[in-house]
């Protein structure tokens, strides 16, 4: 429900009116705090992934630098939507964060990597984003592409990569180093990761406002406060920690690392439709509006610029933040002055590392309490998106074969061991497989196929769906 005290009915849904400061300072914050986890999150995994978060090759200066540039240029991302730059940017209220989407693209290429990795992963952020960029010519007419069947599938797919990750942090951590660690599925850490779920899990559902929209973040709090009573919590890297540092464009170097370039403009499809599906999400919510092709053209823009630029200096790829959509038809303020003010929140954070260094403390299983939460949203979002397919013969069979073939590549990550290091990289990654098989059948196999009335097999398929809706809805 909006809240007239704000400004009119006609104000609110207006992105270019700006609230009282007084009103508008705390609902910019808000925005900023429904995503924080979630736009640190990546840059911890890959860390981890890496190798630089734990062990002997740990780097943790590096991590905290990781963490502070997620902040910095969700922050710059942020100011490039709302604000803009000619026809770079929506100028609505769009919240950019660090993506999930391309994590089970990075982490097959990252593990083990250590530091010296990272020169070609932010060489293929770069790439991949300016390639992401130029999406925004033609992102409209590629929407025929990937109806609710492909693209459910592949947010599915992304869930159900990340949720390994997620039951990792939560017993201790990924990697053998922690695997080995006479405390790795203890009692211990699954009590501490049971507890940010079981609070995340109880505001999210009883309480209203600021605690239901951040409900992960005060569940991290409730866990890491928790965590630091049971003495697992290590405040050693806080006190190095300056309290101003500037970003240094190509920290890392340059490399061309071909799996990670190939598999950035690969997800960038994906990300890009993503985005204009929340630019849309946003109008309507908010505005009660279908959006502008200018509009989804300028987020288009922006979000391969923001994730370009996020490269150069050491961050991983941005994207619209679905959460925030639902956050804009909540309080129905759809100013985009009030996300800049979140945005430039964001930016301070990120110019100071003692920021970084306390959620470099958080403990990998008090993170993996909130992942899991987290991780299983996303692979519901696409269960969600798939309820919107008409589920005949024809879309059985396109969905079972991507998913069978891209779930198995991930589990079995050595059944190709015949492809080179980039292809093989890429094909365990199960998600690109899967978005291949998908986008290929569907626009192969025509669509009145499986749509005979008179196919008993269709017909029960239908039926057999249309008693599980109806089920669910008593």
């Amino acid at each position: 429900m909006a809240d007239t005290s704000i400004g009119t009915p006609e104000q609110l849904r207006d992105p270019n009116y700006t609230p009282p400061l007084a009103k508008a300072i705390p609902l910019g914050i808000q925005h900023v705090l429904a995503m924080f986890v979630s736009n640190v999150t990546p840059a911890i995994i890959i860390s981890s992934a890496a190798g630089i978060a734990f062990g002997p090759n740990a780097d943790p200066e590096t991590r905290v630098y990781l963490i502070q540039m997620a902040m910095m240029f969700a922050g710059v991302a942020t100011l490039i939507q709302t604000i803009g730059i000619g026809p770079v940017g929506s100028r609505l209220p769009i919240v950019q964060g660090t993506s999930f989407a391309f994590l089970p693209v990075m982490i097959p290429a990252m593990v083990g990597a250590g530091t010296a990795g990272l020169a070609g992963l932010m060489t293929g952020v770069v790439i991949g984003g300016l390639f992401h960029a130029f999406l925004g010519l033609f992102v409209g007419r590629i929407r025929f592409a990937l109806p609710p069947l492909v693209t459910g599938l592949i947010v599915l797919m992304i869930g159900l990569a990340l949720i390994k990750v997620g039951i990792e942090y939560a017993a201790g951590g990924a990697g053998d180093f922690n695997r080995g660690k006479e405390t790795w599925g203890g009692v211990s850490n699954w009590f501490q990761a049971g507890i940010v779920v079981f609070v995340t899990l109880g505001l999210k559902f009883f309480a209203r406002g600021m605690l239901s929209v951040s409900a992960v973040l005060i569940g991290l709090i409730v866990g890491y406060i928790v965590a630091y009573l049971m003495g697992d919590v290590n405040f050693g890297g806080l006190s190095g920690a300056g309290w101003f540092a500037l970003p240094t464009p190509f920290k890392f170097g340059f490399e061309l690392n071909w799996a990670i370039i190939i598999g950035m403009c690969l997800m960038a499809f994906i990300s890009a439709i993503e985005t204009v599906g929340d630019v849309s999400g946003i109008t309507k919510g908010g505005a009660g509006r279908e959006a502008t092709d200018e509009e989804v053209t300028g987020a288009t823009y922006a979000d391969g610029l923001g994730s370009a630029i996020a490269g150069v200096f050491g961050s991983l790829p941005n994207t619209s933040f679905s959460q925030n959509v639902g956050l804009i038809a909540m309080t129905g303020v759809m100013s985009r002055h009030v996300v800049t003010i979140g945005a430039i929140f964001l930016i301070a954070c990120g110019l100071v590392p003692k920021v970084g260094a306390v959620i470099n403390s958080v403990p990998i299983q008090v993170l993996g309490g909130g992942v899991i939460v987290m991780f299983g949203m996303v692979a519901a979002a696409g269960a969600s998106m798939l309820g919107d397919v008409k589920w005949n013969s024809r879309n059985m069979v396109i969905f079972a074969t991507a998913l069978s073939v891209g779930l198995g590549l991930q589990q079995v990550p050595d059944a190709m061991v015949f492809l080179g290091d980039t292809a093989r990289i890429l094909m365990t990654s199960g998600l690109l497989p899967a978005a291949f098989i998908a986008i290929g059948l569907n626009l192969v196999l025509p669509a009145s196929l499986g749509d005979d009335p008179d196919d008993e097999h269709d017909s029960g398929i239908a039926h057999g769906v249309d008693g599980i809706k109806g089920n669910s809805k008593r």
